[in-house]
């Protein structure tokens, strides 16, 4: 392998065990709810699913369930403060 890449390699680890070092800017995923599949998405500064549920609150378990796995990689504006607390 060459040593170029090799370094590469090893930068990328390094990377890898610091994700403060990412900050998503837009984001889209399918989440795979109990009930169905959703569109979930971070852009434009807010977040948006697909279930009935975000339509009526602005929140959903899709959207905050994201927060958590996504955790210190979000900017400020993405994290949810709807009074909720998940523990």
């Amino acid at each position: 392998m060459q040593s170029s890449l090799i370094g590469k390699i090893e930068k990328a680890k390094r990377y890898a065990q610091e994700p403060g070092r990412v900050t998503f800017s837009s984001l889209s995923v399918e989440f795979r709810g109990e009930n169905d599949n959703y569109i979930t998405e971070y852009k434009d500064g807010k977040w948006h699913c697909s279930c009935n549920f975000f339509s009526k609150w602005g929140t959903c378990s899709h959207t905050m369930a994201l927060e958590r796995i996504l955790d210190g990689m979000l900017p400020k504006e993405a994290l949810t403060d709807k009074g909720v607390s998940v523990g």
